[in-house]
């Protein structure tokens, strides 16, 4: 089992644990929403997702974000999931990315939304 991200506690006072597949649903999540220098002894995780937020909506900055994402994923999470596909729309000041992946370990796919 694996600690529940956000760190949550469960109904007996403990530390909540999730399966490895929603675990790395959430190493997705965190991946996407970290900006590159956030964390201190891993300065270059992070996709940088969350300063695309802030550009101007064009299909420019959907492109630019796509490929973030899938350089990120690729970098940090390549050992555990296979990246089949990664759909991002933006409009008007949302931004919402769909990330469709094959778990390494079981061969399932599963998809992952983030939406801002």
């Amino acid at each position: 089992m694996n600690v529940d991200f956000p760190l949550a506690l469960d109904g007996r006072g403990r530390t909540a644990e999730v399966g490895d597949e929603a675990h790395v649903r959430d190493l997705i999540e965190q991946l996407l929403l970290t900006a590159p220098g956030e964390r201190v002894n891993r300065p270059d995780f992070g996709s940088g997702v969350l300063q695309l937020v802030f550009a101007p909506n064009a299909d420019a900055l959907a492109a630019a974000t796509r490929l973030a994402v899938e350089a990120s994923l690729q970098q940090w999470l390549g050992d555990l999931i296979e990246v089949s596909d990664i759909q991002v729309e933006s409009s008007d000041a949302s931004l919402r990315i769909r990330i469709e992946y094959v778990l390494r370990r079981t061969g399932e796919t599963r998809v992952a939304e983030v939406a801002r």
